[in-house]
């Protein structure tokens, strides 16, 4: 199982919404759910890429403010999203194998690791640790390598469309709890509103296909 953490494992994804949202504002541009929704689910870089295409800011100067000020809210503490660490144990009583796969950058995720136990995962995998970052492949893709397994065998949980995207492109199936609109329902992506609503022993049914 290989699982994103802003938004999906954690409530982080409206304090990275909330960081881009107050510097977007200190430079006059728009901040409504419509112009923040194309943040939802980027890596720092890409992010402050867009910062500084919508403001006239320097890209380095707008990573720079959004790591500092993301960073900050994540040490502040994170609400882990409800359903999350039973998914995690439920995985691990069966024996199933948990890959941590985030666009956040590894300082973060190991302060989210912290929370959540890392004895829970086997292995993570960070934004700048792949050639290319989500909605690209490479982090499930490295993921699933990590656990040895094939990504077409891995469920993926995710809340995103960038991340359902890098996910899907990798041939695992995707578990989608959204946080923004875009993510369709497919033949291998299934929408649910929680992750309490997440039964590892019927998915086979739940996704319309045999099992592998």
């Amino acid at each position: 199982m290989l699982c994103d953490m802003d938004g999906t494992l954690v409530d982080t994804e409206r304090d990275w919404l909330a960081a881009l949202a107050q510097l977007l504002a200190e430079h006059g541009a728009d901040t409504g759910e419509t112009a923040l929704a194309p943040f939802a689910g980027l890596p720092l870089d890409g992010a402050a890429a867009l910062v500084a295409r919508r403001t006239g800011l320097a890209a380095e100067a707008a990573q720079a403010r959004l790591d500092a000020a993301f960073t900050a809210r994540v040490r502040a503490g994170v609400t882990v999203q409800p359903g999350a660490l039973a998914l995690l144990d439920s995985a691990r009583g069966m024996g199933v194998p948990v890959a941590l796969v985030t666009a956040s950058e590894r300082p973060i995720a190991d302060l989210v690791l912290a929370t959540l136990g890392p004895h829970r995962f086997t292995c993570s995998v960070a934004h700048g640790e792949t050639p290319r970052g989500k909605p690209h492949p490479d982090p499930y893709l490295a993921a699933a390598r990590l656990l040895g397994v094939p990504a077409t065998a891995c469920l993926a949980l995710e809340d995103t469309p960038t991340g359902a995207a890098s996910a899907r492109a990798a041939g695992c199936r995707v578990i989608a709890v959204p946080t923004v609109d875009g993510i369709e329902e497919t033949p291998g992506t299934l929408l649910l509103p929680s992750l309490q609503d997440v039964d590892l022993g019927a998915l086979p049914l739940a996704f319309g296909e045999d099992s592998d």
